[in-house]
Order: C-alpha cells, then structure tokens, then sequence
C-alpha cells in the first residue's frame, strides 16, 4: 500500500503502517514532494501509475480534490486518510469508540464543541450514516455553512459524548489569535461535561492542546475515552483496508 504524506501525521501514519502489517501486507511511505506531483505531475498519471504497483493509496493532503482526482483515475482503492474538507477515517475509529462505550450507534448524541472545520463535517456525514445526532457548537465566524453553530450548553444537553478538536488546525497558523479568541468560550471543562448526560465521554481527535480546547483534568480523566479513541484508529482502518481488497 502507498501511503503519501503530504502533511505531518501521528496517529493517521502509526496506525495505517502498523495495520497494514499485522494484515500481512508492506506500506510504502511516501512523504511531501517525494511524488513527481511536488513537480506538476497530474494526480491522473499518478493514480495510473501507482494503481500497476501497488494494491491501495492512502493519502493525507489538503485539496480535497487531488483525493478525488486520484479515485476517480485508479483502479485501485483510494483511501482519504486527511483532507482540508474531510477526516473519514478519524470519523470511523470515533463511531467504533462509541459503540464500545455506549453498546449501539442508533440514538446516541454526539456533541461537537469548537471549530466548524473537516472533522467536523467528517462526523455529521458519519452520525448521518450511523443514527447518531451531531449538534454541533461553533462560533458563527468559524462556522459550516451546512451546520450553523449552536451554544456550547444547548449542544451538550442531553449529550452522550462531547467532542474536540484543535483552535488552529494546520494551515491556520496565520489567524490563531483571532481564532483563539473566537473560540474561547468553546472550551470542553469540567463545568461544560457536567452539563451532558452523567455517563457522558469526552472525545479529541488528537493532537490535543490542554488549556485551549480543552482542559487537562477533563483530557485525563476517567470520562476521557480519548486514548480508547486513539488505538481505535488502527482497528477501525485495519476493518476498512480488509473491506475494500476484499471488495477490489
């Protein structure tokens, strides 16, 4: 499998190389500008070439539509491990978190605090999919059009789990203060968690930044199901690369 990365990963490479292995198979890591497509080589030519030697592509890139050219060009698999408008897999290992806690997906509520961003868009489509309710609290500057933020205490009503991701993403270096500012009362602490459900988990998709997103008691306390949430990356994509070369 050829697993490009365009941009730094833990978790998303860990996962996806270990997996790959224990399936019986080899990755090929392919990092920033080791493609030709650093030089202006169309992900078209790549996809062909890449669909004679390999068995699937994993990519971790930012326009969504290089993921898209290359699916639509091979005739191999094409895995979107990370894209500025989508995060799947990360969505995936977070609806199998669920169900391990709570026993089931259907009527569960997911509420999703900070940054309307593609891990954001990544769980409404998955809750979609699952029967899961993803209420969803942005500030409106920092909003999806597709999910107008709520207030964090009316999203974390009644919820079974609450989720978090990083102020400022890769790529949005250039606006953190504005956007540390924005997203300040958006912050996952204890005094929000008690507003949830009593059996309520605490989700991140990781890397996690204690004292912004969210606080460090509630990171590491029995509620947090991160870490669970973490490891679950390698089942869930090792299930995902079983079901697409079985089905290839």
């Amino acid at each position: 499998m050829a697993l490009v990365f365009d941009k730094p990963s833990t978790r998303t490479r860990v996962s996806f190389e270990t997996g790959v292995y224990e399936l019986g198979g080899n990755a090929l890591i392919l990092r920033q500008g080791e493609l030709q497509m650093a030089r202006g080589e169309s992900p078209r030519d790549v996809a062909l070439v890449l669909s004679r030697m390999v068995h699937a592509v994993g990519i971790r890139t930012g326009p969504h539509a290089t993921v898209e050219q290359l699916a639509e060009h091979a005739s191999i698999p094409v895995i979107n491990m990370l894209t500025h408008d989508h995060h799947p897999c990360q969505a995936l290992a977070d609806m199998m978190t669920l169900r391990e806690r709570f026993g089931r997906l259907k009527g569960l509520k997911l509420a999703y605090v900070g940054d309307g961003n593609n891990m954001t868009r990544s769980l409404l489509l998955a809750g979609r999919l699952a029967g899961v309710e993803v209420a969803v609290a942005s500030p409106p500057e920092l909003s999806l059009p597709e999910a107008p933020g709520l207030e964090p205490a009316e999203a974390v009503a009644g919820a079974h789990a609450l989720y978090t991701d990083v102020w400022v993403s890769m790529g949005d270096e250039d606006d953190a203060e504005r956007r540390r500012e924005l997203l300040a009362p958006y912050r996952i602490d204890a005094e929000l968690l008690a507003r949830a459900r009593g059996d309520a988990i605490v989700l991140h998709c990781l890397p996690a930044h204690p004292g912004e997103e969210i606080t460090e008691d509630v990171l590491y306390a029995e509620r947090s199901a991160v870490w669970d949430q973490a490891e679950n990356r390698l089942h869930a994509q090792k299930a995902l690369l079983e079901h697409l070369l079985l089905a290839a």
